[in-house]
């Protein structure tokens, strides 16, 4: 597979003709918004070489006749409580005929949930879920204003899908809402904003890209849909494979930076196909020792094993793209079941340390016993359960301790030999 292409024409089917993407498009922000009102809010993200971006776009607008009423700050990472209250007052006292974000997924998720208490009313809890802002759109027949949302990192897709992670500071847990109603009409991709992005975020947004293909193909095992999924998946995993040692390589090859921007964006595409499971549902109980996806890349290699019994056909693909790439040791073709799981799992361990990523948990600082207990609880909690419920092999809540927890000690300790199989 030519993953370049592949990811190009994927992307063309999923966003038509509505998706910015690509080199220097900021300039025609402007021209998106005059198209759907007057009058902006707008917020972003301040970060090194930031300026001149957000210049482009203050100017953009202005020749296009579109008002920025008000200028906020974007929100801090994971998108705490705190800073969804603060962009909420902002849009409320604007009253903007078009929201434009600037910045990455916690300040697009920010304002996706801004929006919604904006217009529909409410406390965030109220949406936490699935579905629950479309119902409430119905029943009052209000509409949400229109979101232009330009991301400036290759990471979680934000820009794309139907998700908002909202992160409740005082106990470090994240939640969820997830809801179609919620994704933004215009989205937009300036590969160049990227280029000045330090290491650890290239790193850890990469990685993000390859857990969001990754828990949505195992998730799809038996699905009708799996062979779209395949589809995208290969491509975002294949892109980051491939590229990411590069670009830790030489930060100047833009051509592999913008490689780990499609395939970043092909994890976008994925989540909207299908739902993340074990790892990402665990990346949000360590937020407080682990980026999102940091915590997500040192979990899945474990979920694999885990999973393994039940995805002989994903890790089959998996294994090959890793295997290409020189990181996976053995036969793949004569490996089934748990040595299967195994051998990929490695694979993608080696990735991190070819990269200087932490693979066990113990080797993170902050890191306690307690982090697993938060695991644990959380992933009992209600609206949490559709994580649980896209493992490919389901998890029922008097299970989790039993199970979960023989993944999370072996993501402690490094040693595959201590997760359990349903």
């Amino acid at each position: 597979m030519d993953y370049r292409k592949t990811a190009e024409g994927l992307l063309k089917e999923f966003k038509g003709d509505n998706y910015l993407y690509g080199r220097d498009v900021l300039g025609d922000v402007g021209k998106v918004a005059a198209a759907v009102g007057k009058t902006a809010v707008f917020i972003c993200d301040k970060f090194p070489g930031s300026d001149e971006h957000i210049e482009k776009i203050r100017k953009s607008l202005a020749d296009a006749g579109v008002t920025i009423a008000k200028e906020e700050a974007g929100a801090g990472p994971n998108a705490p409580r705190e800073d969804l209250s603060r962009i909420t007052r902002a849009v409320v006292d604007a009253n903007p005929d078009v929201l434009v974000s600037f910045g990455g997924g916690s300040t697009i998720d920010a304002v996706k949930s801004a929006e919604v208490l904006r217009t529909l009313g409410g406390d965030i809890e109220d949406y936490f879920g699935t579905g629950q802002v479309t119902a409430v759109v119905e029943k009052s027949g209000k509409k949400l204003t229109p979101h232009i949302a330009i991301q400036t990192a290759a990471s979680s897709g934000a820009h794309l899908t139907k998700y908002s992670n909202i992160t409740d500071l005082k106990t470090g847990q994240k939640k969820l809402v997830v809801d179609e109603a919620i994704v933004p009409q215009f989205p937009v991709f300036d590969f160049s904003v990227t280029y000045g992005a330090p290491k650890s975020l290239i790193m850890d947004g990469a990685l993000d890209g390859i857990a969001h293909c990754l828990e949505v193909l195992y998730g799809a095992v038996g699905n009708p849909n799996y062979d779209k999924v395949e589809k995208i998946a290969e491509a975002g995993i294949g892109l980051v494979v491939e590229n990411l040692p590069r670009v830790i390589d030489n930060p100047d090859d833009l051509d592999a930076r913008d490689a780990l921007c499609l395939a970043t964006d092909m994890g976008g595409y994925a989540i909207m196909v299908g739902g993340t499971n074990g790892a990402h549902l665990t990346s949000f109980s360590l937020i407080d020792i682990l980026s999102h996806g940091r915590a997500c890349a040192m979990m899945n290699p474990y979920y694999t094993v885990f999973f393994a019994p039940a995805i002989e056909k994903p890790l089959k693909l998996v294994g090959g793209i890793y295997e290409k790439a020189g990181l996976l040791k053995g036969d793949l073709s004569s490996l089934t079941d748990r040595d299967l799981g195994v051998a990929v799992a490695e694979a993608m361990l080696e990735l991190s340390r070819k990269i200087g990523f932490p693979v066990k948990l113990s080797e993170v600082e902050g890191f306690t016993q307690a982090h697993i207990d938060r695991c644990l609880t959380a992933a009992k909690n209600p609206q949490l359960k559709m994580k649980l419920e896209n493992m490919p092999t389901p998890m029922t809540a008097d299970q989790i301790d039993v199970y979960m927890g023989s993944v999370l000690e072996a993501a402690k300790t490094g040693d595959f030999s201590v997760i359990k199989t349903l």
